[in-house]
């Protein structure tokens, strides 16, 4: 089958996510006929570094073979059951674990299908907690240019202005509290003092902070000092507000530690995981919460006091072997400390971005890198240019405005590694010339 062919089928029956379809009159798709590794192979042989982990999920390459081997013997004995009332042995070893895993006073959790149906879970279980305690708390706070995902309650809590203008009517009420504006200490205690004030007006009104821990993803990977997770989560206590991190881009190691809020010592009061979890291979997500949590909601039957969730696929025990199988490879190969390697030379990569005409700033978190361009009339779209001009050099980034990113599967080379950054350059360096 040719690339040719997939694509012209593909186009008389698909609607594809986060592109404008007219694109692809003069654009063509990119068929993946099968992956392995960092790369992804078209129909005709031709080979493409995965250098976004395909949304950010990928943690051990394309069909990583011990990962594909677990999912087959589990697809021998149980594909899946309602969680309703029944249980099976991978979920619950993969609860223990993730409670083992996360940071302590994390001791319950609560299944989904994906990240943004996790966000839901954690807003509804903080707002209905506070409810049976009594307390009406309606309000959700979120940082300036966050992002959450794309449901509804997950956009509400979300700062990303297009979104929230098209579908204001529909949307749960919150509010946003300014974002550090860079990596500083300084930066980070400016928002703590903002959002401190936002509480002394409406800390009794307010259920949850929602909060990236350090990395602000489709934000444009905006990065932040660890001092601000560590003031606003004792700020969150004082007033009685719940501290939701969502990491479902930074946890499982992309920020260096297992996970993002381990560097501000912190504990939250919901912890949300997707993405990483099954190393890429199957939708699931879940959210870690506390003992306290948990008993508010703990009673004799009444349904006004019980949590109000649920999907038909919650539990799924193929996802669940994939991600026991991912925390299996965490556990064996050291993954975390053998990263540290990889950040370095990262670091070492991106300082041949630092002078370069359009680039304004080049920033790092653990295994994340981007490169902020300059500012350009968005209707030069230098983004999908950037994008394009890697792909003609067999690496696939995909920038975020005016953000240039990289977040490869942990098992890329430091050649390969390379090749990527070398991609990078010469397309800004194609940039007006």
């Amino acid at each position: 089958m040719k690339n040719s062919e997939i694509s012209a089928r593909d186009l008389n029956v698909l609607w594809h996510p986060c592109t404008q379809m007219k694109d692809h009159e003069t654009i063509p798709l990119t068929p993946v006929a099968k992956g392995e590794g960092i790369y992804l192979y078209d129909f005709e042989g031709n080979r493409i570094i995965d250098g976004i982990s395909s949304w950010w999920v990928n943690l051990f390459g394309h069909c990583n073979p011990y990962i594909n081997q677990k999912i087959k013997e589990q697809l021998e004995t149980l594909e899946h059951v309602i969680l309703a009332g029944f249980t099976h042995e991978g979920i619950v070893k993969l609860s223990e674990r993730l409670v083992k895993l996360s940071p302590e006073g994390l001791t319950r959790c609560f299944y989904a299908d994906n990240g943004s149906s996790a966000i839901e879970v954690a807003l509804k279980m903080s707002y209905h907690s506070h409810r049976n305690r009594g307390y009406e708390r309606p309000l959700f706070v979120s940082l300036s240019d966050s992002y959450h995902g794309e449901t509804l309650g997950a956009l509400s809590v979300g700062d990303v202005a297009l979104y929230k203008e098209t579908y204001e009517p529909l949307l749960i009420r919150s509010i946003q509290t300014p974002s550090p504006t860079n990596q500083s200490v300084e930066a980070a205690l400016q928002a703590i003092e903002a959002f401190e004030r936002l509480l002394q007006e409406k800390g009794d009104e307010i259920s949850a902070l929602i909060v990236e821990p350090l990395v602000q993803g489709a934000g444009g990977m905006k990065m932040y000092h660890p001092i601000f997770l560590t003031e606003t989560k004792k700020l969150c206590e004082r007033y009685g507000v719940h501290f939701i991190a969502d990491e479902i881009l930074v946890g499982f190691g992309r920020t260096g530690s297992m996970f993002a809020c381990e560097q501000a010592s912190i504990s939250p009061d919901f912890l949300v995981l997707s993405k990483g979890l099954t190393g890429g291979y199957l939708p699931l997500s879940v959210v870690l919460t506390n003992e306290e949590v948990y008993r508010s909601f703990y009673c004799e039957y009444n349904p006004i006091r019980s949590f109000l969730h649920s999907h038909s696929y919650t539990g799924n025990a193929l996802a669940c072997a994939a991600a026991n199988a991912t925390l299996d490879i965490f556990e064996s190969e050291n993954v975390i400390e053998k990263n540290r390697r990889t950040i370095a030379f990262i670091a070492e990569e991106l300082k041949r971005f630092e002078t370069m005409k359009h680039v304004k700033e080049v920033r790092q978190c653990g295994m994340i890198a981007a490169i902020e361009l300059q500012e350009f009339d968005p209707s030069r779209r230098i983004g999908l240019q950037i994008h394009r001009a890697c792909m003609e050099q067999g690496v696939l980034i995909r920038p975020l405005g005016s953000a240039v990113y990289v977040m490869t599967p942990y098992v890329i080379t430091l050649e390969e590694l390379q090749t990527v950054f070398k991609a990078i350059e010469k397309a800004i360096l194609l940039i007006d010339a």
